[in-house]
């Protein structure tokens, strides 16, 4: 049985959200922190560092697809959109989908401030004549858009397979949510990872490098950071694995020897072997991912994959709602 949440105490440096999903990620059995708090500005450089790595496929794939169907997908979505980009990031990948469509805006959506600043600060300088209007937010909470794109017709940009990153129900629920924002008539384009086989998925998640494994400990030491902890993050490993029922990566935290820490005070202990589950990665099959957007009131228009099959870009539209076939 779990043991009742910690609600949002008093305030400290630290996100309230942040300190609470912690704390109630460490009660809970199995032990489980959300994927989003990786991102801090140490997590979110090294997470550009994994994107360049040999094992790391979806990067460059998805880059591809932009780059060899960037006149096709322009034409499907035409001129004149406020791009919308949640989770941007380091925006990599926007300036090829920014130069193929012609957009009136952008408006990038990230959690990490200080990267969000930087990225948009160089699109700006790339794309002079653009209005670029970042918005510092966690996307799976409530955002309200700028005033200056309301009237404009709107594309939700989300590439990276991040919806992967979240449980289906969770994946549908931000879908819904993202056509709530976008509203109807708007158009998503989305990347989605395909099920391959487990010698290539797992490598893309456990570098031989170790950055991936670097990017995974830096959540304990963005705790220990922000909430005053003592965890010893040399007691813990990272271990990525293929889990074939859920059609998933998962990325654990594993204690390698018996733990005993605090957070803010409180104390927790952690048994040689038991592990905190940080991230999931969920890959779709071409069928798969089309019932999915459905599901969160999107219809899938268009897509484009790479040669192999290895990644997809799904381009789907808030249609209006229909009471009939």
């Amino acid at each position: 049985m779990l043991k009742p949440e910690i609600e949002d105490g008093e305030a400290s440096l630290a996100s309230p959200a942040f300190r609470a999903d912690v704390l109630n990620g460490f009660l809970a059995r199995p032990r489980a922190i959300p994927a989003r708090w990786f991102y801090d500005r140490r997590g979110s450089e090294l997470f550009e560092k994994i994107t360049d790595l040999p094992e790391y496929y979806p990067t460059r794939v998805e880059a591809s697809i932009l780059r060899d169907n960037g006149a096709a997908i322009a034409a499907r979505i035409g001129a004149g959109h406020a791009v919308v980009e949640f989770g941007s990031g380091s925006s990599a990948k926007t300036p090829l989908l920014l130069r193929a469509i012609a957009p009136a805006a952008y408006v990038p959506i990230d959690i990490s401030g200080d990267f969000l600043r930087e990225s948009s600060a160089a699109l700006s300088a790339d794309f002079p004549g653009l209005p670029v209007l970042p918005i510092e937010a966690d996307f799976m909470r409530p955002i309200a858009l700028p005033a200056a794109v309301a009237d404009l017709p709107k594309l939700g940009f989300f590439p990276g397979s991040t919806i992967g990153n979240m449980i289906p129900s969770s994946a549908v629920d931000l879908l819904r949510a993202m056509r709530l924002w976008l509203d109807t008539g708007s158009l998503l384009l989305i990347g989605m990872d395909r099920l391959k086989g487990e010698d290539i998925l797992v490598p893309a998640y456990d570098d031989a490098q170790g950055v991936t494994a670097a990017f995974n400990l830096n959540l304990l030491e963005r705790i220990n950071r922000e909430l005053d902890g003592t965890i010893p993050v040399s007691a813990f490993r990272h271990r990525a694995i293929w889990n074939d029922m859920r059609a998933r990566i998962e990325m654990h935290l594993e204690a390698t020897e018996d733990v005993s820490f605090t957070i803010e005070g409180r104390p927790f202990s952690i048994a040689a072997g038991e592990t905190i589950h940080t991230e999931n990665s969920h890959k779709y099959g071409d069928r798969d991912a089309r019932i999915l957007l459905r599901a969160g009131g999107w219809t899938p228009i268009g897509e484009w994959t790479d040669a192999d099959d290895r990644f997809a870009l799904i381009l789907a539209e808030a249609q209006a709602p229909r009471t009939a076939p």
